[in-house]
């Protein structure tokens, strides 16, 4: 009888430590896809300047739970396809330092950086398993076209605009030791008026909805290569109680005429492959974590958004 009680203490320590081993190596392979992570930002491209993340906390929170991240170095003010070479030869580079271990990437981008990603997918399909896009305006944004009407290029006011955008590009560009190209801020604003957008997404439309606030195909195969699509984004304004961008959100939320928007993208307007969820109580700059994590606490948080689809990226092989 002792010897069939110490059998069962030990056999219930051994299964314990099982349990704990299991889920220790569970929870440090939560978001261990199978491919990297290349995070793409958008307009005012960078990856940290002095003690400002573009992506806050948001490429540590992935690795510590077992990802492999990286973010792309590319021109704050261009358009999608000037930093979508950029961005490409930036994944050839990594790819050729890799010792054969990386062979594509989960491309992942915010804003202007999911029409980056589009542009990269329908060029170099090798190199992308998948891509996911978040608060990027597919349909364009009105406050291009407000930007593009009271100041067109040609214009006295346009030029003025012109210069000081791109001084403003440039030295974002330059604290975030990015100073291969010049910013050109109306290639990025003629992308997302309302003309610009149209022209764009006919040359490159895989994964864009065909009806009106639609999804698009979950996954398409270009050139023999089956890529998986997502996307998410948000119509909050005011959430973070004290960040600051709250209030320029809620007032350039206005041009919307009604119409759900994060302050930049309208809620259809997010829309591209698999919708996860288009209505996050987040602004355009909570969906990146940007602004020091000043989230809505009622809301799930940005981060656990990041971990939970690189989990879902990766128990779908990718």
């Amino acid at each position: 009888m002792i010897k069939k009680i110490i059998s069962l203490i030990v056999m219930t320590i051994m299964m314990s430590s099982y349990t704990q081993a299991g889920f220790f190596s569970d929870y440090f392979s939560y978001t261990q896809t199978k491919h990297p992570i290349m995070l793409v930002p958008g307009i005012f491209a960078f990856d940290s300047i002095a003690t400002i993340d573009y992506w806050y906390q948001i490429p540590s929170s992935l690795e510590y739970r077992g990802a492999e991240v990286y973010v792309a170095k590319i021109n704050a003010f261009e358009s999608s396809a000037q930093r979508g070479d950029t961005l490409i030869e930036q994944m050839e580079d990594i790819i050729a330092t890799s010792d054969g271990r990386i062979s594509k990437f989960n491309v992942m981008g915010h804003s202007q950086g999911g029409m980056t990603s589009r542009y990269v997918m329908a060029v170099r399909p090798d190199l992308v398993a998948s891509v996911t896009t978040m608060a990027t305006p597919h349909t364009g944004s009105p406050l291009a076209d407000i930007v593009t009407d009271v100041a067109p290029p040609s214009s006295v006011q346009g030029v003025l605009f012109e210069v000081i955008a791109n001084a403003v590009g440039n030295l974002v560009n330059f604290l975030s030791d990015n100073k291969k190209a010049d910013s050109d801020i109306y290639a990025m604003l003629g992308e997302f008026n309302q003309a610009g957008a149209s022209s764009f997404n006919q040359d490159f439309p895989a994964g864009l909805p065909t009806t009106s606030c639609g999804e698009g195909d979950a996954e398409v195969t270009l050139d023999g290569h089956n890529i998986k699509l997502y996307s998410w984004g948000g119509t909050g304004h005011l959430t973070g109680g004290i960040d600051p961008t709250d209030a320029l959100f809620a007032i350039s939320g206005l041009v919307f005429n009604g119409e759900e928007n994060d302050g930049v993208t309208g809620k259809c307007a997010n829309h591209f492959g698999k919708v996860l969820r288009d209505d996050y109580f987040m602004n355009h700059l909570d969906i990146n974590n940007h602004v020091l994590g000043l989230v809505s606490i009622f809301e799930t948080n940005p981060k656990t958004v990041f971990k939970n689809h690189a989990n879902r990226l990766k128990e779908a092989g990718l």
